[in-house]
């Protein structure tokens, strides 16, 4: 694996502390700038709500750089962003700086996975999407933790402090690492056009519509877990980021281990996984109050949802091929689409009143609702495998 694709996911892994460390300090941020708890965490939404829409009009806008140059400025955006958000005063200036932040994150994400895929080579492009995605996982099981103690310790501008001084030393290596010149699949060989028209077919949206189901189901989880865990399980706060963790290792695992399969064997990977999933969600919701049973299903529910979340990534590139550009940004806004959704979702139920394993259980069907999306991909897939056949199969003789 090039070194360029493992530069990529520390970038990625500074950028993913940022998307989800504003759990652990929305306390001190809207104590500091005089706001409601409430719209501190609209900072969260602006956030998901400008990767959606970000990634691709950044995408789009920066389609005809080299690889490199478009990189170095997303990242250089990202980190100013962060700096500008350290150092105000202003709720307004520090949601706009979140926004811009997602902005340059969606252009970063769109242009690094057909990068890692470029750089990597057709053989292994799952293992390059799961390099990517593990710096996502590295910050949950790292980031997002330091992220919340710094807050603690120093006060919640540390944090994005802290974000802006990792992205440095990936901004350098980017620098060396990744060729300067234009790669010989550049972008701007392929219009636009040509490349909406390629997203546009039914089975490309319709996974991206799986991938967002199936990501909409692990956020709807996650988000909710800290009361699961303390008014159901029955653990006291302080288990709390113990339990983030072993999810956040539980994801690591499942990338590495999709990394490896997926390039083989991705239909079995997403079949499996899917279905893994939908089980594990139902399971624990029905076993929450068991401490063992819990943990262990965290583990294992993280594990699956980033390994089939990551091959379905690269079943999206492997389905538009001639949308090198555009195919990444599509599938960065399908997984935000989740994780802003499942969340909502989340909260609707907790707010009917429902329980606190109400989220588990909307995640449970979510899964339902994308396992009936991948099986319609798996009836059009055999039908397009049928026509072709057909096409092949010589005529008889009369």
């Amino acid at each position: 694996m090039p070194i360029a694709v493992h530069v990529l996911g520390l970038a990625v892994f500074a950028q993913g502390t940022s998307e989800f460390m504003l759990s652990g300090l929305l306390s001190g941020i809207a104590g500091d700038l005089h706001v409601s708890l409430g719209a501190a965490g609209l900072l969260t939404s602006a956030f998901a709500v400008g990767m959606v829409v970000g990634a691709p009009l950044t995408a789009l806008a920066g389609r005809g750089w080299p690889r490199r140059r478009a990189l170095l400025f997303f990242l250089g955006v990202f980190v100013a962003a962060h700096v500008v958000g350290a150092l105000t005063s202003s709720y307004g200036v520090l949601l706009a700086t979140r926004v811009a932040g997602a902005l340059a994150n969606a252009g970063f994400w769109a242009v690094a996975l057909v990068t890692a895929l470029a750089m990597a080579g057709p053989h292994q492009r799952a293992r390059a999407t799961a390099v990517v995605v593990g710096g996502v996982t590295v910050a949950c099981v790292v980031g997002v933790p330091a992220g919340a103690a710094l807050g603690e310790l120093w006060g919640w501008r540390s944090a994005f402090w802290a974000v802006a001084l990792v992205s440095v030393p990936a901004a350098v290596a980017l620098l060396v690492a990744v060729p300067g010149g234009r790669p010989d699949d550049a972008p701007q060989q392929v219009s636009a056009r040509s490349e909406l028209r390629a997203l546009a077919r039914p089975r490309l949206l319709l996974t991206l519509l799986v991938m967002a189901l199936v990501q909409g189901a692990t956020f709807c989880t996650f988000s909710y877990l800290e009361p699961l865990v303390t008014r159901v399980t029955g653990f006291g706060a302080g288990w709390v980021p113990v339990v983030l963790a072993l999810f956040g290792v539980g994801s690591f695992a499942g990338v590495t281990l999709a990394g490896r399969l997926a390039d083989a064997r991705p239909h079995a990977v997403i079949g499996l996984g899917m279905t893994a999933l939908a089980a594990g969600w139902a399971a624990l919701a029905l076993t929450a109050a068991h401490p063992v049973a819990a943990l262990t299903l965290v583990l294992l529910q993280g594990a699956l949802a980033f390994g089939t979340g990551t091959t379905l990534i690269t079943r999206v590139f492997h389905l538009a091929p001639d949308a090198p550009t555009l195919a990444g940004s599509f599938a960065t806004a399908a997984f935000n689409v989740g994780a802003a959704a499942g969340p909502w979702l989340g909260g609707l139920a907790l707010g009917a009143g429902f329980g606190f394993r109400a989220p588990v259980w909307v995640s449970a069907l979510l899964m339902c609702l994308a396992l009936a999306g991948a099986g319609v991909l798996s009836v059009s897939s055999d039908a397009v495998r049928g026509n072709l056949s057909a096409r092949r199969r010589p005529a008889p003789e009369r």
